[in-house]
């Protein structure tokens, strides 16, 4: 089978590599999985960077999100067990992590399901505890995780402002149903946050950035706002001043999803359940900007690390002779 392997750290356009190698042999507990698509997510790029909190051995392959079929033809969502990840015509995952692909959604849309929307459910209703009506501020929201998050936070009823870099990623915050869409290089986000809210600030922000956006965030927090610390795709990890926290009443939540899959994977059954019901009655659907060949892998996860695409890319390893659909 083809896959593409990274045999040292770097950026992902140029130690990726697109090799023939063995179909991976399941664990026990694990299952092999045919892929049908791969979503890309900006920790692969940080993994094969040798970034991440995740460091798989070395050759291995990328892809941590996928929808793929059962030998038996079902098809289902997963996160693929490294070193065997999801940029590849096989991976392998553990067999009860396996949740069954919404049927409201092609292979490309499921596989953008998962990661994405899991964190931006557990964000914003297990962590944050996000209610109808009260206002959502979302970072980067024309990305793959903001987006996700845009769109759970209108199901939920809230009010979204969406902050994002640039104006063809403002039109893609306004069609995903931003109320609300600050562009940070021409407007002062600040001030612009401060004065649709009347002065009063976020409810809730959701924040995959750090650095710089984070800053911003403690400016427009609401009297016992939540800010949820999802990410820092800016590079810049930030040193909040607790006593600022504590002088402005608000909360600094910290999310990482992956736990839950260890700690309470219930919940992330229950998590999963709900996102489904959502697709089905169309409150959600991932925004898949791109479907790649397996052949284009390596370019597309160069383009996800440089923060130049928005929505979701996918890769499809049916696709053949670089067509995209």
């Amino acid at each position: 089978m083809q896959a593409w392997q990274v045999h040292e750290n770097g950026e992902p356009s140029e130690v990726m590599r697109l090799a023939d190698v063995e179909r991976p042999t399941p664990g026990e507990g694990q299952v092999l999985l045919r892929v049908r698509a791969a979503n890309i997510n900006f920790p692969d790029a940080l993994m094969v960077r040798g970034h991440y909190q995740v460091r798989p051995p070395l050759p291995f392959t990328p892809g941590l999100e996928i929808c793929g079929e059962t030998e038996d033809g079902r098809r289902v969502i997963a996160n693929p067990a490294l070193p065997y990840g999801g940029f590849a015509e096989y991976a392998v995952a553990d067999a009860a992590a396996v949740l069954p692909a919404p049927e409201s959604l092609d292979d490309a849309e499921a596989a953008a399901l998962h990661i994405g929307y899991q964190t931006g459910w557990f964000g914003l209703h297990r962590r944050a505890h996000l209610e109808a009506g009260e206002t959502l501020l979302v970072h980067a929201a024309a990305g793959g995780v903001g987006s996700a998050a845009v769109q759970l936070g209108k199901a939920a009823g809230a009010t979204v402002i969406g902050v994002v870099g640039g104006a063809d990623k403002a039109a893609v915050a306004r069609e995903l149903g931003c109320d609300v869409v600050i562009d940070r290089r021409v407007e002062d986000v600040i001030g612009a946050v401060k004065e649709v809210t009347g002065g009063r600030g976020a409810d809730v922000i959701y924040d995959p950035v750090g650095g710089a956006a984070y800053t911003q965030s403690t400016k427009v927090v609401a009297f016992e706002g939540r800010i949820v610390v999802v990410g820092f795709a800016s590079g810049t990890i930030p040193s909040p001043a607790l006593n600022h926290a504590l002088v402005k009443n608000y909360a600094i939540l910290g999310l990482h999803w992956g736990l839950y899959n260890t700690k309470n994977p219930k919940l992330v059954q229950h998590c999963h359940e709900q996102l489904t019901e959502l697709a089905a009655r169309g409150a959600i659907r991932p925004l898949v900007s791109e479907r790649v060949p397996l052949g284009q892998a390596a370019a597309a996860v160069q383009r996800v690390a440089d923060g130049v695409t928005t929505g979701r890319v996918a890769v499809l390893p049916a696709l053949e002779n670089g067509a995209t659909a």
